[in-house]
């Protein structure tokens, strides 16, 4: 068989390289190329034989990199997105603009930010579509593998291959029926963690910040309901003894129907946008962020949470 020189390598074989090093897994990078197992295989097989190195080996079932694998990935990274970046226009006009673009969020950012940026869009490029993907906490991972363009949320990631802006400050506070009698009070952490609780888990995939905080104070809620998303909790705790614990900008927007009220356990926390060197020094890319962070500046501040002196 004729060895293979690296000349004769094509920018698809480094990409599957590099979705193989990301994923440790010949199926799932197979299913994101959406090509068979056998086709990976060859491509790696071929891979090995032009820089004379096995590049991967299994080791108790998982599939490991070698060092030099390492090393030729990061080289291949930094090669494809420089490709993909001159393949882009120099130039751009919002108005005849015809692209996608993925971004990856969870729903805070879909509910807060993303209605503003949607219609701002619709005002100014039309031809651009948007595909929201859920996050979770794989966001920095949907970046790395090019299945998301942008990334909102608050989660900020490290490494050269990563930029980011601070779009929003936030913190929690407490909704609670309006007649419910911690309504009319200073809460006190005593008092908060032993009300009855509506606890929004995000699927069990996200632990929010205050609950973090609430570990280092030895501190648990009593919880007695568990609801995978903020979706509509105003309508649950409406008429109970139930107390939420939501983003301020969240709360906002539920009905007259519950009364936010300030949370001793605030746990303030930075939303993020967070993109990769592939896009970096894309001219559409770069509009587009401008557009978000323009976006988001125009937000007034949330209304601060009720409270009420010691003395009423």
């Amino acid at each position: 068989m004729k060895q293979p020189t690296l000349l004769a390598m094509d920018f698809a074989a480094l990409r599957t390289l590099r979705l193989l090093y990301e994923n440790r897994s010949f199926t799932e990078t197979a299913e994101v190329l959406g090509v068979n197992q056998s086709a990976v295989s060859y491509t790696i097989e071929k891979l090995r034989r032009a820089f004379s190195d096995p590049l991967f080996f299994r080791q108790g079932g998982r599939v490991v990199p070698t060092e030099r694998c390492g090393i030729i990935v990061t080289s291949a990274m930094r090669m494809l997105d420089e490709i993909e970046t001159l393949a882009t226009p120099v130039s751009f006009d919002p108005g005849a603009a015809e692209q996608t673009v993925t971004i990856a969020c969870n729903y805070y950012e879909r509910q807060i930010i993303l209605p503003g940026v949607v219609k701002a869009l619709r005002e100014r490029a039309p031809g651009i579509r948007i595909t929201a993907l859920n996050s979770t906490t794989q966001g920095i991972q949907l970046l790395k593998m090019s299945d998301a363009d942008l990334l909102m949320g608050p989660l900020q990631a490290d490494g050269h291959e990563f930029y980011s802006r601070t779009l929003l400050s936030e913190r929690y506070v407490c909704v609670m029926d309006r007649d419910n009698p911690l309504a009319d009070q200073p809460l006190a952490l005593e008092q908060y963690v032993s009300a009855p609780h509506a606890t929004v888990t995000y699927g069990g995939t996200w632990r929010s910040r205050y609950l973090l905080q609430l570990d280092t104070l030895g501190q648990k809620l009593n919880t007695v309901l568990e609801v995978p998303s903020p979706a509509g909790l105003e309508k649950v705790i409406a008429g109970t003894d139930l107390i939420a614990t939501v983003p301020g900008r969240v709360a906002e927007t539920y009905s007259d129907a519950v009364r936010i009220v300030q949370s001793p356990c605030p746990a303030p926390f930075e939303v993020f946008l967070v993109w990769t060197t592939r896009t970096h020094k894309s001219a559409m890319h770069d509009w587009l962020r401008k557009l978000i962070l323009e976006c988001v500046a125009g937000q007034p501040e949330p209304e601060p949470a009720h409270t009420v002196s010691a003395d009423g």
